[in-house]
């Protein structure tokens, strides 16, 4: 589906790489509108999100115990993505 269909919001599965390490993940995708730039560029822009992902799946194991007990990352992380696509 493209923008301009009347849709505005998809879910994209897709690959996603850490570290050499690859997983697939279901990205939240909202179209956020278009706009011509002052240069008379068109834009378009999105915004993504993967609600939870669990950063161990992709090998990414570093922490450190906090004083007060606990630990200073979870291992269960959101994703947020922005982007902005320039018609060639």
């Amino acid at each position: 589906m493209r923008p301009g269909d009347g849709e505005t919001e998809w879910k994209v599965d897709g690959d996603l790489t850490i570290r050499g390490v690859t997983r697939p993940v279901t990205v939240d995708v909202e179209f956020l509108g278009g706009a011509i730039d002052p240069w008379g560029n068109q834009k378009i822009g999105f915004s993504g999100v993967v609600p939870e992902v669990n950063r161990e799946d992709w090998e990414l194991k570093w922490n450190a115990a906090l004083e007060t007990g606990g630990f200073l990352l979870s291992n269960k992380v959101r994703l947020e993505i922005e982007a902005e696509l320039a018609k060639k």
